[in-house]
């Protein structure tokens, strides 16, 4: 398999193609995706004088068996942009290694183990028929987080909170490339507000900026001078 590298409105010298065979390591990358049909690589550079600090833009597609793989970065020069984007590519394809090896390593459960691990599956008797239950009429209600339950579910819900650090929307950009996910919500940086990055089409990115209603957050404001309690 060879690295394809092709520019995009720029010139590719005979230097950087060296640099890049350097730096994407096929005997590497074969090892953590055996399956490999082709990697390209796609240089482009952008003329805005404003975007100087990230005007030479790198694109890795990997194709194999598998998901396609793609890692992109932007920086003042093409060799910069590539090692951040080798570093994504790296860090995607070890990710999708370790999720194949967890899969193969995972033992199988038979019939009769599956109760044990599995909370509120139905027990078969051996006609293979559900074991009726001696459960009550009544179904209890729970609450799970913020919301009322009836029974088992079938409704799950996990809540997380987490502390993260204004950032800038290329690092919101770089940090969702990096775990491989389609969206990152983080806080930008500028506007202070609650922000989603997600993957468009193709190599397209969109943003959704979340924002207050003054009229909305006042019809739900509680009135002055209410008591709290029953």
């Amino acid at each position: 398999m060879d690295i394809v590298v092709k520019g995009r409105k720029t010139e590719v010298s005979e230097r950087f193609r060296k640099h890049v065979a350097e730096k994407l390591n096929l005997e590497k990358i074969q090892k953590l995706d055996g399956k490999v049909i082709s990697l390209d690589v796609e240089v482009s550079k952008e003329p805005n004088p404003r975007q100087a600090d990230r005007c030479d833009r790198v694109e890795i597609t990997l194709r194999s068996r598998g998901p396609v793989i793609r890692a992109e970065a932007a920086a003042s020069d093409a060799y910069a942009a590539l090692d951040l984007a080798a570093e994504k590519l790296d860090a995607q394809l070890r990710k999708q290694h370790d999720k194949r090896y967890t899969r193969r390593g995972a033992r199988r459960l038979s019939a009769a183990e599956v109760p044990d691990h599995v909370p509120g599956v139905a027990t078969l008797n051996g006609n293979g028929r559900p074991v009726p239950s001696d459960e009550s009429e009544s179904v209890p209600t729970k609450r799970i987080g913020s919301i009322e339950v009836q029974g088992d579910g079938p409704l799950v819900v996990r809540e997380k909170t987490h502390v993260a650090a204004p950032m800038t929307l290329d690092q919101a950009l770089y940090e969702m490339e990096l775990v491989g996910h389609d969206f990152y919500l983080f806080v930008d940086s500028e506007t202070k507000q609650p922000s989603v990055v997600y993957r468009r089409h193709a190599y397209d990115y969109g943003v959704i900026y979340l924002d207050t209603d003054p009229m909305v957050a006042q019809a739900h404001a509680p009135e002055a001078g209410g008591a709290l309690g029953g």
